[in-house]
């Protein structure tokens, strides 16, 4: 299967992807709710309603996180909060989905990181609840930082595989119809001399 192949394949909810198998499940069982609610005329979920429809598949599944040590603590993001794993080869993020207008939209995200970059990929380890809020767990590979990152660098990169520069650090490929934000010096590391894209936000450009 080529790669364009695969990018379709996770847009559509059918993918295959090995480190993507929770998380594949997660946006299938949302999508399939979805068809559901449709079928009975009622409107698209809010994402309210869409985590609470996870949560029921959560609860079904046992796929609670009960306990965060922090003490691991690492950084803090808009989105997420990073701990070291008891792995120290890997990172735990605890991330709320909140630049995404839904649950789907952000495992999508994920499918299509793991897919474009699969040496810093996300695995779903389960879902945390803090507050009333849901928390989707990924756990990620611990990239150590030997050098700065140089943003040229970066639109180099990314140029060079099809992705046009659109302003700041955000890019777009209009072939693959994709978006990809904030690419900053902390979402992009380097280590010798190689580039490792540990938090991105890939977006589906809508059809016209």
């Amino acid at each position: 299967m080529n790669f364009r192949d695969e990018l379709q394949n996770i847009i559509s909810g059918t993918g295959q992807s090995a480190a993507g198998n929770l998380i594949q499940a997660a946006a299938n069982y949302l999508r399939e709710s979805q068809k559901t609610s449709e079928s009975t005329k009622t409107v698209k979920f809010t994402k309210d309603e869409e985590a609470a429809k996870l949560i029921q598949w959560i609860n079904a599944n046992d796929l609670w996180i009960k306990h965060v040590d922090e003490s691991r603590f690492l950084a803090r993001g808009a989105e997420q909060r990073v701990y070291l794993d008891s792995d120290v080869r890997f990172v735990i993020k605890l991330n709320d989905s909140v630049f995404y207008l839904s649950w789907v939209d952000y495992f999508v995200s994920l499918q299509i990181h793991n897919l474009f970059f699969p040496s810093t990929n996300y695995q779903l380890t389960g879902f945390y609840l803090e507050n009333e809020v849901l928390h989707a767990v990924v756990r990620q590979p611990y990239i150590e930082i030997t050098e700065p990152t140089n943003i040229d660098l970066i639109k180099e990169f990314l140029i060079s595989n099809g992705f046009q520069l659109k302003k700041n650090n955000d890019y777009f490929n209009t072939d693959l119809r994709l978006i990809l934000e904030d690419l900053h010096d902390e979402n992009v590391l380097t280590n010798n001399g190689t580039l490792f894209f540990i938090d991105t936000v890939f977006y589906l450009m809508q059809s016209t």
